[in-house]
Formats: C-alpha cells, structure tokens, sequence
C-alpha cells in the first residue's frame, strides 16, 4: 500500500468532523472516495498533507510509505507535499496569485523542491504545460488570461511535474462545464498511465467514479460506511446510503449493469 490510513480522526473543540476513518490506496490505482457535500472527504483529504485548518486537529495514523503523516515537523512535509505527494484543488483560481505570471508559479515550486537552475526551471516547465496539451506561450500569461479548463491544466502539470506518488484530486472538476470536466479527467488518467502515480479522487459525482475508478470508498457523515471494488459496489451496494447515492444517479440507475457497460479511458483530446 502507498498510503494507510487507520482509526483517523480529525475534530474542533466543539464537533467530530471525522470518526474513525480507517482506508487504504495501493501503488498505481484510481482510489474515489465519494459522498454529498459535508460528508467529511476534504477534510480528510486535508489531513494526508497536514494541510488543516488551525483549529482542526487530527489523531490516529496515516501511513504514507514507511512514514507516520502525522508525526512528521514542518521542515519534513516540506520535502513531502509538492514532491511526492501532490494536490489538485477544486478552487484551481486560489491556486494562483493574479500578480504573478504561469512561469513564476513554475520557478518557485520548483525552486521549492531544490531545482537550483532557473534555465532547468524553465525547461521543465514548458515541458509540463506541453505534457498537458499547452504550449509554451502559456508560460508568461496570467492565470486571469486562462479559461478555467486551462488553468486546471496548469494545475495538473504543477502537481505531477516532480512525478509524486500519490495524487490528491479534490473535486477537480466541479467548476467546470462537462465537457472540460472530460478532457480534464481524461487527461488526468493519462498522466497517470504514463507516471505510475495512485490517484486518491475526492468527489461526489458517480459518473466519474464509474469511468475511472479502481476501487471506492463511500463516506457519510465523517465516516467511511462501504468501501471495495468499484463493479462490486454500483452492481452490489450492501448499505442503504449507497443504494440511494447510485439510485439518485441518472447514469448510473438506467442501462446495464457497471460491470457490462464500462467505458475505455481513452487518450486525452486537447481543442
């Protein structure tokens, strides 16, 4: 396994957000973990990283190789986060400072991470946002001159430029149209065909899950209630709560079974 999880829980002062979450992603797989808004996915997505809130706190375990996230310092996540775990957020725009140009945000991650030759810098750079079906005039525009399908291409080549791990996509495609929100997941798959990367896959449209996913896990009310592989869980739902998930997914209650009606991942087609 490239990443375990067990007995994680993460809470306020006043509210549990997640109970006793225990989960794993293996070398190389499309994990999705999928539930409604609040369920707790960010949070425990947040989590992997240290990336929580000051006023969250988190205890159990979170086994990421042969390293307890949660007993690692500052200077430590530092080597890790960016390196060889990476994020891919929703809110790809946040991800971007207005003032400062495609290929600052390139130099300074790579920067970062020890990248100490700025024509290096440079290079890689233009070869990540070609690797994503952008050219390298992309390189000195704003993020403000990107369509939000391009931007989360940026953001893409960002996360897998170093050739990370385990990739964190976190509801990726909610703020784009369908038909980005394919190309960008198409591309995503091809990256990882092409890496090796685990995908841990924050999200809670079933569509995606069925096209991509290895195995899922279904999570409620900050706790994992069904988890296995994914033809198992659309053609076989043994909890109520993930009956009426699929049940409520047009895509998914009408037409054959998962297991007869799966969909290729095709090669990404950039337009």
């Amino acid at each position: 396994m490239i990443l375990s999880i067990e007995q994680l829980n993460v809470s306020t002062k006043e509210k549990q957000l997640v109970h006793n979450v225990s989960l794993s992603v293996r070398k190389g797989e499309w994990f999705a973990l999928v539930g409604q808004s609040g369920s707790g996915k960010s949070v425990l997505s947040q989590a992997i990283g240290q990336m929580l809130p000051a006023n969250l706190k988190a205890n159990g375990t979170i086994q990421f190789m042969d390293q307890n996230m949660l007993t690692l310092d500052r200077k430590q996540m530092k080597d890790i986060r960016g390196k060889r775990i990476s994020y891919i957020f929703q809110d790809y725009h946040g991800s971007f400072t207005p003032f400062r140009t495609i290929a600052q945000h390139f130099q300074e991650y790579q920067k970062a991470h020890g990248i100490s030759s700025k024509e290096k810098r440079k290079e890689n750079a233009i070869e990540a946002l070609e690797s994503v079906g952008l050219d390298a005039s992309f390189y000195k525009r704003y993020a403000f001159q990107l369509s939000g399908g391009q931007l989360q291409r940026v953001s893409i080549a960002l996360a897998l430029m170093l050739s990370p791990e385990l990739v964190i996509a976190d509801e990726i495609t909610t703020a784009l149209d369908s038909v980005s929100s394919h190309k960008i997941l198409q591309l995503l798959a091809q990256k990882q065909k092409d890496t090796g990367c685990a995908i841990l896959f924050i999200t809670h449209d079933w569509r995606h899950v069925r096209r991509y996913a290895d195995r899922l896990a279904v999570m409620k009310d900050g706790q994992i209630i069904e988890t296995g592989g994914k033809h198992r869980i659309l053609d076989h739902p043994r909890h109520e709560y993930t009956r009426q998930l699929i049940k409520a997914a047009p895509i998914l209650s009408s037409g054959l079974r998962s297991g007869l009606e799966e969909e290729k991942k095709h090669e990404p087609t950039f337009s």
